[in-house]
């Protein structure tokens, strides 16, 4: 895939493959449309455009950390705010609406959401007494002295198609390869091979302590009494 920093059409060199780069946000909606067959969204977002995709797979990953993504309740250090019952008739603000109104809904509260174009741990106390910010460490949320009360949902990458396109058996089946080729990309990070040469009296000892997956790959060389391993 080569990406051109001026255009949203990136060159794939698979013939049968278009791809396009689009907001995270609005991504389940190209999808849910058809206007893409498959997408790569954080089910955060999913769930907010509340779009009718299949979802197939999911990917932890992120520039941070190898863990899933928390949306969390957040107040500041010195609230008297305990819980999310403690937000009756309280403001809210968030870039997660719909999924911040249910939440609170779910919980039997009436709070005013209010949608956050950015800088939202600033708000409190200015502006509300509460926000729902996503988070993977908490760094940001401590340094702007604000206190976690609660998880609203837990998010990761997730691969999701639309629903006839799933039905189509080409493109189920191109779809699963590119599912598995991303999925061993995943784990590769933190998987070595190891290619080594070493005498045949060393050889017997080395397995005993070389891990893998299986066997490995043990071959001759033209030296005698030496071996190739890998």
């Amino acid at each position: 895939i080569t990406i051109n920093s001026r255009s949203y059409y990136p060159s794939v060199d698979d013939p049968e493959i278009e791809a396009m780069l689009l907001r995270p946000q609005e991504m389940a909606l190209y999808v849910e449309r058809g206007v893409i067959d498959i997408g790569l969204a954080g089910r955060d977002w999913v769930q907010e455009c509340q779009a009718d995709v299949v979802e197939i797979a999911e990917f932890v990953y992120s520039r941070a950390t190898n863990q899933v993504a928390r949306w969390v309740l957040c107040v500041a250090e010195d609230s008297s705010i305990k819980s999310v019952k403690d937000l009756e008739g309280k403001t809210v603000f968030t870039e997660l609406v719909q999924t911040t109104k249910s939440y609170l809904e779910k919980n039997g509260v009436n709070a005013n959401v209010l949608f956050s174009h950015g800088a939202t741990e600033v708000k409190i106390p200015h502006l509300c007494e509460a926000i729902v910010e996503i988070t993977e460490t908490g760094s940001s949320i401590r340094a702007n002295r604000l206190r976690i009360v609660d998880t609203v949902m837990e998010s990761a990458t997730t691969m999701i198609a639309n629903q006839q396109s799933w039905n189509d058996e080409w493109k189920r089946t191109k779809v699963q390869n590119l599912q598995m080729l991303l999925t061993g990309a995943l784990k590769a990070q933190g998987k070595v091979g190891l290619k080594l040469n070493i005498t045949k009296e060393n050889l017997e000892g080395l397995l005993k302590i070389l891990p893998s997956m299986q066997n490995p790959t043990i071959a001759s060389l033209t030296s005698e009494g030496w071996h190739a391993v890998e």
